[in-house]
């Protein structure tokens, strides 16, 4: 607007008349309250506290006379000082001078008051007196819950479908998982001798590599943000558990609990380096600091998942589920401790510690939860031990290197403890060899045999060994300069392979451990890695792009060595069986289908020759489609006949014409006789 066009206006206009105006109307009621104004400031301004909140109350302390009274302070006071600084303290007394059996303890801080109920409360002092410890504000809180009972919000039901459908399959297929592309790509196949079938696959489904389930029920992907557990016959995402930069995992025995682990997360005053989750729920149980993640897993779990435990300085904890907390609320304090591990199948835990000074090294096996040792071996000149199960827990092999005064070298022993024997015996095999001998040792899974690999390459000898019922370890037999660093045995028994992994470039014995019988002798150039299939049949080596970045791929073997398969898949990484669940069989029925197996052998071979040809099998699939297919339809016409009944019983009068003997009283029974024929006959004839 120039001059001149103010010039042609009226001298009584508002040249502001365009500007808003923020006063309140006259009528204008103010009715929004400061907590929905400024609800995030006032939630972050300080509370004036009365002190309350941190002040704990203790039940079931000692009642004491005034002469006892300092003494029971100064113990009171070294148990929970080491929560925070206790700043006051009331002990109520009797008419008498003797205190009432319960306690008032002020901290600094709420935190701390919280802390010392977290840790305290189930504190046993003695035989009599089990402390009970509550924060001063649940009294408060107990008080005023409302009388009335109130429904918990019933939860939807969600139906996963059949978790164990796998274990359904006719031709009883075991699945494995396969990541390729350097793991880009993921798959699930059903094994079968000829051909792999595809049952699931998918473009980055993890992002660094997957891990079964113990039972086989979850198969875990990885995620930068956490971890995915997947299942059923579609394999649906089951749960998720938010843990960010996580990179190990762990199940429970039970598939209760997943232990997971990541280094991005811990705190001094959140514990989230390892966190273990309920995998039904989805639920935090409880976080822990972690220092380092090199001896994974940290937590190692009881064979019913009831216990777990893990390893510090001078320190073994113990902790039980559902409560996670520490196993009769303190650790156990054992000087100098190397290792422990669970039997696996009773819990009964095992660990050595070494000689200090002039005291000897020693293994150890306690019985949880009474904590009751029921052996110590005590042992000399140990340079280091080694504890192995066998998988019934029949047996432990503590294989001890030693350096015997006066000698040079290294003096390998197998102690072997017999478990289930009264006062638990143990055997002794010793075996000498080179200071820098890397001697492999295996259980044989469901039997009384172990194999033990010594001696330095090009002369490693391979050694079986028998434990007798009698008391005595007979060596079976012994294989010498075998190319092998690895054994491993089928989940079944028996029959073993000794593999010479990466630097021995993949030589593999096929051994039957029967009669000691080389079945075949192979190689996979540069092997990785061996798996075992569940039933002991199959078993894969195979050549990971994680530790070898040329001829990537896995082979199929029967368990006698001969190949079935060569399956080269690109940057192909890691291979899985999926686990299968114990069978629900007891041991006669399993005893009397061993001895009954000739009567199923026909069918079984009638299926392998049908297998072997390619024809006769698309004849067998277009057979089962074309079943699958009538089924199909079979249940979808008997859906809508039984949808059309309301129609029909309208049509018919109410009558239900669908079964032959429907409305049998409505029946009436009416005789009808018809003339059909009359021819005459002479008598003379």
């Amino acid at each position: 607007m120039n001059m001149h066009d103010t010039e042609d206006m009226p001298p009584d206009v508002d040249y502001d008349e365009d500007e808003p105006s923020f006063s309140d109307p006259e009528d204008f009621v103010d009715d929004i309250d400061d907590e929905e104004l400024l609800g995030d400031l006032l939630r972050e301004k300080p509370q004036e506290a009365d002190g309350i909140d941190s002040v704990i109350v203790v039940d079931n302390v000692p009642q004491v006379g005034p002469e006892r009274l300092e003494k029971l302070k100064n113990v009171i006071h070294k148990i929970f000082s080491k929560f925070g600084k206790i700043t006051n303290e009331f002990y109520p007394e009797g008419p008498d001078g003797s205190t009432k059996g319960y306690i008032f303890l002020e901290y600094g801080a709420p935190t701390q008051a919280l802390d010392a109920v977290k840790n305290a409360d189930g504190y046993k002092l003695d035989k009599q007196h089990t402390f009970r410890v509550n924060v001063f504000t649940d009294f408060d809180k107990y008080m005023n819950i409302c009388d009335e009972w109130e429904t918990p919000e019933k939860q939807p039901f969600k139906d996963f479908g059949n978790m164990r459908h796998w274990m359904e399959d006719p031709d009883c297929r075991d699945q494995y998982s396969v990541i390729y592309e350097s793991g880009e790509r993921t798959a699930i196949f059903n094994n079968d001798p000829k051909d792999p079938i595809v049952a699931e696959e998918r473009a980055r489904w993890t992002e660094t590599y997957v891990r079964w389930s113990p039972k086989g029920t979850y198969l875990a992907t990885f995620h930068q943000r956490g971890i995915a557990l997947w299942g059923g016959e579609k394999f649906k995402q089951i749960q998720r558990f938010s843990h960010q930069g996580v990179s190990l995992i762990d199940f429970s025995p039970c598939e209760r609990y997943v232990v997971t682990f990541s280094p991005l997360m811990d705190t001094k005053e959140d514990p989230q380096a390892i966190i273990i989750w309920d995998i039904l729920t989805g639920q935090k149980k409880r976080g822990f600091h972690c220092e380092s993640s090199a001896h994974w897993p940290i937590f190692k779990w009881s064979h019913d998942g009831k216990f777990f435990a893990r390893m510090t300085q001078d320190t073994l904890s113990i902790y039980e589920t559902p409560s996670m907390g520490l196993l009769d609320k303190k650790s156990l304090k054992i000087s100098g401790i190397k290792d422990f591990s669970w039997s696996p199948g009773d819990n009964i835990i095992a660990f050595w510690v070494p000689e200090d000074k002039d005291i000897p090294a020693r293994v150890t096996l306690m019985q949880l939860p009474s904590r009751q040792e029921i052996r110590v071996r005590n042992l000399f000149n140990v340079v280091d031990c080694k504890l192995h199960w066998q998988r019934q827990g029949d047996y432990l092999c503590v294989k001890v290197d030693r350096t015997p005064k006066g000698t040079q070298g290294v003096v390998t022993n197998f102690e072997i403890f017999r478990m289930r024997e009264k006062q638990v015996p143990v055997d002794v095999v010793e075996m000498k060899g080179d200071p820098e001998s890397k001697n492999a040792f295996a259980w044989e899974p469901n039997g009384s045999k172990f194999a033990v690999l010594h001696g330095e390459s090009p002369r490693i000898n391979a050694s079986f060994y028998h434990v007798k019922n009698n008391g005595k370890i007979e060596l079976i037999k012994m294989f010498d300069k075998q190319q092998a660093n690895s054994i491993f045995w089928s989940p079944q028994g028996q029959f073993m392979v000794l593999a010479g992994l990466r630097s021995m470039n993949g030589a593999l014995a096929f051994v039957d451990t029967s009669d000691c019988t080389m079945m075949n002798i192979a190689e996979h150039y540069m092997a990785s890695d061996v798996e075992w299939d569940p039933t002991g049949r199959y078993v894969v080596t195979s050549v990971s792009w994680w530790s070898h970045k040329v001829d990537n791929a896995y082979w199929l073997w029967t368990f006698q060595g001969r190949l079935l398969q060569k399956n080269n898949k690109d940057r192909f990484c890691q291979l899985l069986w999926r686990p299968r669940p114990p069978t629900l069989l007891p041991l006669d029925a399993i005893k009397a289908i061993k001895k009954d197996l000739k009567k199923y052998s026909k069918i079984f071979e009638q299926k392998d020759r049908l297998s072997q040809s390619k024809a006769s099998k698309e004849l067998v699939d277009k057979r089962r489609s074309m079943m699958e297919d009538y089924r199909r339809y079979r249940e979808a016409a008997l859906l809508q006949h039984q949808e059309q009944k309301a129609a029909r019983l309208e049509l018919r009068g109410g009558v239900d014409t669908d079964e032959l003997d429907s409305n049998i009283d409505d029946w009436e029974e009416e005789t009808i006789e018809f003339f059909i024929n009359e021819e005459i006959i002479p008598l003379g004839e």
